[in-house]
């Protein structure tokens, strides 16, 4: 579950509203063990991830670097080699 997490920050164009979503909805998952928490869990598990988001959200926005932002394409086609490299195959 946890490997799609994403990395959000330093991007260009920043990280959505819906990608910190994502993200939080993944890391609760993981906490939580549930893909789909039963319906007495669900008001617990929804916090959660509202939470989490928000939090996220503080942390990206209160980060800073020097490094210069990193090209989503740049990112997406280093990681279609990843496995080439690894494994010998592109996927």
């Amino acid at each position: 579950m946890c490997r799609n997490i994403k990395t959000l920050f330093n991007f260009n164009p920043p990280a959505t509203d819906e990608e910190i979503r994502a993200s939080a909805i993944q890391f609760v998952r993981k906490l939580s063990g549930f893909t789909h928490p039963s319906k007495t869990n669900e008001t617990a598990f929804e916090l959660a991830v509202e939470r989490v988001e928000l939090v996220a959200k503080e942390l990206i926005d209160s980060l800073v670097t020097s490094a210069p932002t990193r090209s989503r394409e740049v990112e997406t086609a280093n990681a279609k080699l990843r496995p080439a490299k690894r494994f010998g195959t592109a996927e």
